[in-house]
């Protein structure tokens, strides 16, 4: 099992140059750093990761991670990336499958494309028409 836990940005895989370029910023409003983070880590398609990533800032998942995810910013799954994960996070914004739980202490967005099977604990929630959830969802402030 690997543990990644850096201070200075570290790239798994080139990301795009805009790397919120596919998720929709009218979802992402509400105040205005959320979804503007600068990303540090992003794990590309066609990559896969097991173990535990520790992160200060935003995160982007397009490929596949089994394990632990920890970061204080935005985590972003896209489209195709399957997750089967431990996630703790500020924010989580879902295009992709998810399997596993989620804690985020600001907000959660699944967007249509998501699939989502586990826990959500957070105090703001939004689920597009078309996403799939089987689970349970926590929410306090």
């Amino acid at each position: 099992m690997s543990t990644a836990e850096l201070d200075e940005p570290q790239t798994m895989y080139a990301p795009p140059t805009d790397p919120y370029s596919d998720f929709p910023r009218d979802r992402m409003s509400g105040d205005a750093a959320f979804g503007k983070e600068k990303i540090v880590a992003f794990i590309g398609q066609g990559v896969e990761f097991k173990g535990t990533i520790n992160y200060k800032g935003s995160v982007r998942i397009d490929g596949k991670l089994d394990g632990e995810l920890h970061t204080e910013g935005t985590l972003l799954v896209g489209k195709e990336a399957v997750i089967t994960a431990k996630i703790s996070a500020g924010s989580v914004i879902s295009k992709g499958k998810i399997t596993g739980d989620i804690v985020a202490n600001e907000k959660v967005l699944l967007l249509s494309s998501a699939n989502m099977d586990g826990s959500l604990n957070t105090p703001q929630l939004s689920i597009e028409e078309g996403v799939i959830f089987n689970g349970t969802i926590e929410m306090k402030r």
